[in-house]
């Protein structure tokens, strides 16, 4: 057996371990000199514990000791024995104890540190760029380790969950074919046909889809996802998902599941209050209340439709947008008649960069006409203002702002984001609430001015609900899907949908979609074919691995709960990727590099 072979964790020790000789492996996070005494804290995965080296007892060691600097591996024997009284740390799990060293072994030494690992407080404030560099380094952080610890945790809490549950865990391709699915494919050419392409998966759909028809029944996946899109502070190219389907199986069948799934992986990982049951929208209800289709709902302040309330209003934006079918709706911002004229200048200045022509804002000091005041009040009734005032259950002391437009979209998607915001403002956004909400009965397609055609608005293998089989030759916008999304605070965390199982409806949608005969037999005759042959009813679901560690975590960044993330623009600072490759690999994939035209 080695001489450094550790017997005992750093973060492990207790009052019951005194008087135990034991080693330790693990890292300098810091080292102090009081002359007569030096202190090194020892850390490993398991916490951090004090080793203390005493000149009087062990004279030789404190030469080492005092070279060792922060992240030196270091191998250190000794007994352990309760702290002097008065330097409890009460801050640490091993706060009580200490180790009187008698043997130190570097076992690696650590040159300067292009940051400082110890300083976890002052880690916002390292560049990121340099933090990716040297992930392995960032990654030393007790904070991220237990980031990695508990997605550990979550990751086999699901798969005992399913396993419960009767799935099978399946692996499928990576390497596949191109499908749409809204974002662009991740490409790898094929070297022994130059001009053929794999496809990394966005999901495995498809394969899924097959594993149904096969009689799986019931088939998981802890599933590598790729998708070539604009980055968000919620997305990376390449991601984690539980992957889920079923056969067999209704709509409420995958919500009760899910949601039993997620109450419990949750609750034992987080002490984060929910909400149970989660409340339920359609996506009309949730477009109307909250001006989005992924509601935060851990604050009210719900949009409120006022034009019913102006038939005949002499305000001349207002009658225009209702004239061309258009909507007036408003917010209540709390406490907000109490803002300058410059802050409430600032919200109309906010809302203009989401596309509203301006803010019209009604100050409530008092609930009476004197306490009402409104730079459009000349345009407006008494009898018009009490009805505002009413619909929006405004109190005195608050701001109702109005936003009014041709264009519904424009007025839910201004207002949306001003009640996001508002609620920013007001703390009303919780970090210790987790409150999940199911969105559902979204529209099978949605229109595409700029392409004039229809696209599918969740992806085209989305089962409609046969009631509206008719609208397709008549409005098929009015299409629902059987389809649903599971939104925590304001985030999409999982999206799913009942399928469709036969090849007749499936090459209806895809016609509506414009995808030629020619075409779909080229890309989906397989799953066509597949359903000629006996398809069960099925239906599916895909909650992100990656975000639900966000919310556990109350990260904002997604790339804060990954071990190796890609940092804007899918770059990766530590391997240095995406690269170069030489022109002999170029010539045999027969690809060549044609540079982009500088504009």
């Amino acid at each position: 057996m080695k001489h450094w072979k550790r017997t005992a964790d750093c973060g492990s020790l207790r009052k019951t371990d005194v008087g135990k000789e034991i080693t330790l492996n693990g890292w300098a996070h810091r080292q102090r000199d009081f002359g007569d005494l030096v202190f090194i804290d020892l850390r490993d995965r398991t916490g951090i514990v004090q080793v203390v080296i005493d000149a009087a007892k062990v004279p030789d060691l404190v030469a080492t000791a005092n070279s060792v600097k922060s992240e030196f591996v270091l191998s250190i024997r000794g007994i352990v024995q309760v702290r002097r009284e008065g330097t409890d740390n009460l801050a640490l799990a091993t706060g009580e104890v200490e180790l009187a060293a008698e043997v130190i072994e570097i076992l690696g030494p650590c040159k300067t540190l292009p940051f400082q690992i110890a300083d976890e407080e002052k880690m916002p404030l390292v560049d990121e760029t340099l933090r990716l560099k040297h992930r392995y380094l960032d990654l030393r952080r007790p904070s991220m380790y237990e980031r990695l610890a508990v997605r550990h945790r979550a990751i086999k809490l699901i798969r005992d969950f399913m396993d419960r549950e009767g799935f099978l865990e399946i692996e499928t391709p990576i390497f596949t074919r191109s499908t749409p699915e809204g974002a662009r494919d991740y490409l790898v050419p094929y070297r022994l046909e130059p001009g053929l392409f794999y496809a990394l998966p966005q999901s495995p759909q498809q394969y899924k889809q097959l594993l149904m028809v096969a009689g799986c029944e019931r088939y998981f996946q802890i599933a590598r996802c790729f998708r070539d899109e604009a980055q968000r502070a919620d997305r990376q190219p390449e991601f984690t998902q539980l992957d889920l389907e079923m056969s067999f199986v209704e709509q409420e069948d995958i919500l009760s599941l899910t949601e039993r799934l997620t109450i419990e992986v949750v609750s034992q990982l987080s002490d984060k209050e929910m909400l149970t049951p989660f409340p339920r929208f359609t996506f009309d209800e949730s477009m109307r209340r909250y001006g989005n289709d992924k509601p935060d709902i851990r604050f009210g302040l719900e949009l409120v439709d006022i034009g019913e309330k102006l038939p005949s209003t002499q305000f001349p934006v207002f009658q225009g947008a209702l004239d061309e079918g258009g909507l007036v709706k408003a917010v209540r911002y709390p406490g907000g008649a109490s803002l300058s004229r410059k802050e409430v200048d600032d919200l109309g200045g906010f809302c203009r960069e989401f596309g509203a022509k301006g803010l019209a804002t009604i100050a409530v000091t008092e609930l009476n006409p004197a306490g009402i005041k409104t730079p459009i009040a000349k345009f407006l009734t008494e009898e018009q203002l009490q009805d505002i005032l009413t619909v929006t259950e405004a109190e005195a002391g608050d701001l109702i702002c109005i936003v009014a437009d041709p264009k519904p979209s424009v007025v839910s998607n201004v207002l949306s984001r001003l009640r996001l915001e508002i609620g920013r403002r007001l703390n009303l956004r919780a970090p210790n609430k987790l409150y999940f909400s199911w969105v559902t009965d979204f529209p099978l397609v949605e229109w595409n001015e700029d392409e004039k055609r229809w696209d599918a608005m969740h992806h085209p293998f989305t089962s409609p609900y046969e009631s509206d089989l008719p609208h397709f030759e008549t409005d098929p916008g009015k299409i629902r899907a059987q389809c649903y999304d599971l939104v925590c605070n304001g985030t999409e965390w999982a999206s799913g949908s009942i399928r469709i199982h036969k090849a007749d409806v499936q090459a209806r949608v895809f016609d509506l979609l414009g995808i030629s005969k020619e075409t779909q037999q080229e890309r989906f005759g397989h799953i066509l074919e597949a359903f000629s042959y006996g398809a069960p009813p099925h239906g599916g679901i895909a909650p992100g691995i990656d975000r639900l560690l966000m919310f556990l975590f109350d990260e904002p960044n997604i790339r804060e709960v990954m071990a190796f993330p890609k940092m804007g623009l899918g770059f990766d600072p530590l391997m240095g990727a995406p690269a170069s490759v030489d022109e002999a690999q170029l010539k045999e994939l027969g690809l060549k590099i044609v540079p982009h035209k500088k504009s």
